[in-house]
């Protein structure tokens, strides 16, 4: 069974969609995380995001692998687990930026289908219901206003002695979104058979029990 879970940069899809994947024992498939490592290799490795050409020679050189341990996805580029390392903000934003290119998307297509093929998965992103699976049994929207989106990142970095500016993340966060509604590839958008679902007013528990009930 295939479920593709939707919606733009922190609205939580990534931790709802672990919960659920741990209640029904299906496999998570984080495909942000691979963006993500894309990103975070072209970051280290000062490639020009605007070149294309550098961006494809880039892809050539990077090898992604994802494996499971206790049923918890791990993400090694080039053999190297950046499962934490990807999760910083610089490398977000880049992800986003590189989300853009044909050549990164085709990349990591075949390994999110081929998982998807093979195992009960819950996969979350931007474009899964609408390109990578189409055919998903179950589709949701995962959203919540901008505002909600920033102050759930706020927390989160306080929580780990940051010194976060609220403002300057709501601004990340719609930039974000527009880039993700307007790219050409594979928009952001809510495929026609998913359900909505608005975070804003509802606890972490009340979205995986309504997921689940769903499933």
């Amino acid at each position: 069974m295939n479920i593709a879970i939707d919606g733009p940069a922190g609205a939580g899809k990534s931790t709802i969609a672990k919960l659920v994947a741990d209640k029904k024992g299906f496999i998570y498939v984080d495909t942000g995380a691979m963006y993500r490592s894309i990103a975070l290799y072209i970051i280290e490795n000062n490639v020009d995001s605007d070149n294309d050409d550098a961006v494809k020679t880039a892809c050539d050189n990077i090898d992604i692998k994802i494996k499971y341990v206790d049923k918890v996805q791990h993400i090694y580029l080039n053999d190297e687990d950046v499962s934490t390392a990807i999760r910083r903000e610089e490398v977000g934003n880049m992800a986003s930026k590189v989300a853009t290119k044909k050549v990164v998307r085709d990349k990591l297509l075949n390994l999110q289908r081929e998982l998807a093929a093979s195992n009960d998965v819950i996969m979350d992103g931007r474009d899964i219901g609408t390109f990578v699976l189409p055919n998903a049994e179950l589709k949701i929207y995962l959203t919540a206003s901008v505002y909600t989106r920033a102050k759930r990142r706020y927390d989160q970095l306080i929580e780990k002695g940051e010194e976060p500016n609220l403002e300057k993340i709501e601004e990340d966060i719609e930039k974000r979104d527009y880039q993700d509604m307007h790219r050409d590839i594979a928009p952001l958008k809510q495929a026609d058979d998913a359900v909505l679902l608005d975070s804003s007013d509802m606890s972490i528990e009340e979205v995986v029990d309504k997921i689940i009930s769903l499933i």
